[in-house]
């Protein structure tokens, strides 16, 4: 059993961060914010398939007056992305953003302040996302670079610059490229403050890549008890994102939510199409809630039994196949009903 560390709860909208919150999982929006339509399709898109709290990038007025739009319709909580201009982050809060994400490298003390101020009048919080590629240029001049104490000390000197302003509500991320970067940025920055972090892989690639580069870095994390929010970068539909990210979670018992779909690496014997049929099943069930393991297997002689720990399953043959439960054959099918016996029996134990 994981232990989580325990940090200091903050809020976006009505999701707690921390404390004893669940890991939350969250995504970001690459359409452009000035399309309203579009992105609130791709925000309820993510909202359908899981995700709990969206960030959306601000880079201009016009998509700042776009932003408080998007949020008056939005499922689910929205994070304002602010770079460069303060003046962004403020007007993102008074459309209603439920939160603010800043990176210390390029917004200047002065701003940040201001940024500070109105977020505290609104009661909302603020993540200082310190990343690789946007460091202060002191910080990367003292240590040569965006190393890992590069990245810790950046993180902290914002933090201290909150807190003297008397703003608390901080959540805190060091992403980076490099895995191994990553991993050790947030051990040291775990170690140094109690505020809840927000773990990432950034720039991780396209859906292979950046599957592999998360699962181990967001994994080894998590598996630590380090981490209170994820999000899986990838290149393109970001939905792609979440399916990972609650596939990461599962993986490690740290939430049990949706299918938990296990299925064989097929061999020379086999004489049924798994693939098929397991990205059928994946399609179908995308977006469903509830957690079950759930066996594709393409041996009826050993695929039940080798999949006995899965709450349901089909196992296929040269034109026929079986439904189990628990290892346990229920009915005897003709492989063309497969695929719907099993989907309407999830959905009836479900309920979904």
């Amino acid at each position: 059993m994981i232990l989580r560390k325990k940090t200091k709860p903050v809020f976006i909208g009505p999701v707690q961060i921390g404390g004893d919150a669940p890991v939350v999982v969250q995504s970001m929006t690459c359409t452009d914010t000035r399309n309203i339509e579009q992105t609130l399709r791709q925000i309820i898109t993510l909202a359908d398939a899981g995700c709990e709290i969206v960030r959306v990038a601000v880079p201009d007025r016009e998509a700042a007056a776009s932003f408080g739009k998007i949020r008056e319709r939005s499922p689910v909580p929205l994070i304002a992305d602010i770079h460069f201009d303060y003046h962004l982050a403020i007007e993102a809060i008074k459309a209603g953003a439920d939160g603010i994400r800043i990176n210390p490298g390029n917004i200047k003390r002065e701003m940040m302040k201001e940024i500070a101020h109105a977020a505290g009048d609104k009661g909302i919080a603020i993540r200082i996302g310190v990343n690789a590629g946007s460091v202060e240029k002191d910080i990367l001049a003292s240590y040569g670079g965006p190393t890992t104490q590069a990245l810790v000390e950046s993180a902290m000197r914002t933090v201290r610059f909150f807190e003297d302003l008397g703003f608390t509500a901080l959540k805190l991320s060091v992403k980076s490229s490099d895995v191994a970067t990553m991993v050790e940025s947030y051990r040291a920055l775990s170690n140094a403050t109690e505020y809840p972090l927000h773990l990432g892989v950034t720039e991780a690639g396209g859906i292979v890549a950046s599957a592999i580069k998360s699962s181990i870095g967001i994994g080894m994390l998590l598996y630590e008890g380090i981490g209170d929010t994820i999000r899986v970068s990838i290149t393109g539909d970001p939905v792609h994102e979440v399916a990972v990210a609650y596939g990461i979670l599962r993986a490690l018992h740290v939430r049990e939510v949706g299918p938990d779909i296990i299925s064989c690496p097929t061999c020379g014997r086999c004489e049924f199409d798994v693939a098929g049929v397991l990205d059928e099943v994946e399609k179908r069930l995308s977006g469903m809630k509830t957690y079950m393991k759930i066996a594709i297997m393409g041996c009826p002689v050993n695929g039940p039994g080798e999949a006995a720990e899965a709450d349901i399953g089909i196992a296929g043959g040269r034109g026929t196949g079986l439904l189990f439960k628990k290892g346990k054959v229920v009915k005897r099918l003709k492989d063309k009903e497969l695929v719907e016996t099993l989907i309407q029996e999830i959905r009836r134990i479900s309920g979904e």
